[in-house]
């Protein structure tokens, strides 16, 4: 349990930065990341750990720094797209609603849009009335001019943010940090309902290594929140690293489904592999890894 909130807070933090970044460009001038990887076992800080695994900070900053990205900012509620890319988008449509933590509707935004080559564009506010739960969970979708998903996004937030103290006095005590006055509160997370996934993986061999595709879906009618997949090794249990995954540590909404692919170099005489698959409610989950050919 300490490790998953480690990993959800470590993803979320990561994604805030980076997505402040971009946002802000070019008023904003960089960013300090700390650290790459850990040279020694930690739960914090790290995009990838000791033992070459990719973390939840890692999956985060990934999101956040695709070429074009639809986010959420935590300032003042807008919707944005940014564009990184040396591109022009044009005829895309971006969605953005709003769930209650029971997961009823309480906004639903459909806009069509351009984006200019790096650029950043603001799309709409998204209200903070009419919300009752202490948790509650935005989703954003951007699609390409065929209806094909270019970037999707998830946010648990709480109803009321933390505050701080940004008085001189306590500035001249802690010159390092900023004081916290109240803080948010998550904790209805730990109510969300076990939900129980079906998964299953295949795999391909190429010139540059190996591929296995998962296919997770959320049969139940909750969410499936921090989804976290492994490749392991049949015989000594253990994961197979370094790895590449498309995306992890990712929700899905009741029925949703999602198509994820890790790559990998091959390892000797690694026998039948298998797909784990847990999460913050989760049940856990091991699917064969099934069927290799040739690419």
């Amino acid at each position: 349990d300490y490790l998953r909130k480690s990993q959800a807070m470590s993803y979320d933090g990561e994604r805030a930065m980076f997505e402040a970044f971009g946002r802000n460009k070019y008023k904003a001038t960089g960013v300090i990341q700390w650290m790459l990887n850990n040279a020694w076992p930690s739960v914090i800080w790290h995009l990838y750990d000791y033992y070459l695994q990719p973390a939840g900070g890692y999956f985060g900053t990934k999101k956040a720094c695709e070429p074009v990205h639809i986010q959420y900012s935590y300032d003042d509620r807008s919707v944005v797209v940014v564009n990184s890319a040396n591109q022009d988008f044009d005829q895309l449509t971006a969605e953005a609603s709003v769930y209650d933590f029971n997961l009823r509707r309480l906004f639903f935004r459909k806009i069509p849009l351009d984006s200019a080559a790096d650029s950043v564009q603001r799309l709409v506010t998204l209200p903070s009335e009419n919300i009752d739960s202490q948790v509650y969970f935005v989703k954003l979708v951007l699609f390409d001019k065929n209806q094909s998903v270019l970037s999707t996004n998830f946010y648990w937030l709480p109803k009321t943010l933390s505050t701080y103290n940004w008085s001189d006095e306590d500035q001249q005590k802690h010159p390092y940090y900023i004081g916290v006055t109240s803080y948010e509160d998550l904790s209805m997370l730990n109510q969300l309902q076990k939900v129980h996934l079906n998964a299953s993986a295949s795999s391909s061999i190429h010139s540059e290594g190996k591929d296995v595709r998962a296919e997770v879906r959320n049969p139940s009618k909750s969410l499936a929140f921090q989804i976290h997949l492994s490749i392991v090794e049949g015989k000594s249990g253990e994961e197979i690293l370094p790895v590449l995954w498309d995306d992890n540590y990712f929700s899905l909404m009741p029925g949703e489904s999602r198509s994820v692919i890790a790559h990998y170099s091959p390892v000797a005489n690694a026998g039948q592999l298998r797909l784990e698959v847990d999460g913050w409610n989760i049940d856990a989950e091991t699917a064969l890894v099934v069927g290799t050919k040739s690419n």
